[in-house]
């Protein structure tokens, strides 16, 4: 019996190890650019995360496209590609999460940041792109994702209902709506209907 526990125990430290592994750079360099428009891959600047699991820079970019790798903490595959007018937006979530600040303190502080002029929203829209797939359909050391799901937000920082006549929920599959309307993080919703 104690051979049979040792045993189970030696097991789940190589399965914890394994799910800890990060991938190599050149494989989150690849996985990360597939939720941005195809003629915007190649030059997109490419976050991710280092051997020791810290956060950065994997590539410099040549264009406006900004890619986020998966994050190898977390369950399933999750990437994003967003306009580098997001990026002041974005990086300051990143600092106040680090901080310890939970969604509404990282959401009221940014929009008083932003109402100040201190956080640079961008002025005419900008556009995320997110790319998902369940942890069963990533094999993230191959660089291989398959059944994957692409929704888009696009920013408009202020914006409202009234402003845009787009609609507070989405009244049908695929329908455009906004999200955060009358503050900086407002965001039109565009979820195309799962297959």
């Amino acid at each position: 019996m104690k051979n049979l526990s040792l045993s189970i125990f030696t097991l789940l430290l190589f399965f914890h190890a394994e799910a800890q592994q990060i991938p190599s750079k050149a494989m989150q360099i690849k996985t990360a650019v597939l939720a941005a428009p195809e003629d915007l891959r190649d030059g997109a600047m490419v976050y991710g995360y280092d051997a020791q699991g810290d956060w950065t820079i994997l590539r410099e970019g040549s264009n406006e496209m900004v890619c986020i790798a998966d994050d190898p903490k977390s369950d399933g595959f999750n990437v994003a590609c967003y306009h580098q007018d997001l990026e002041p937006f974005m990086e300051r979530g990143r600092e106040l999460k680090k901080e310890g600040k939970n969604f509404k303190e990282i959401f009221d502080t940014r929009e008083n940041e932003a109402k100040a002029g201190s956080l640079t929203m961008p002025k005419d829209g900008a556009t995320l792109y997110a790319l998902t797939a369940a942890a069963e359909d990533y094999d993230a050391l191959k660089g291989e994702v398959k059944n994957t799901y692409l929704r888009y937000v696009v920013y408009i920082p202020w914006a409202t209902q009234e402003s845009t006549g787009l609609a507070l929920k989405p009244e049908a599959p695929g329908m455009p709506w906004i999200m955060d309307p009358g503050t900086h993080r407002a965001h039109i919703m565009i979820n195309p209907p799962k297959e």
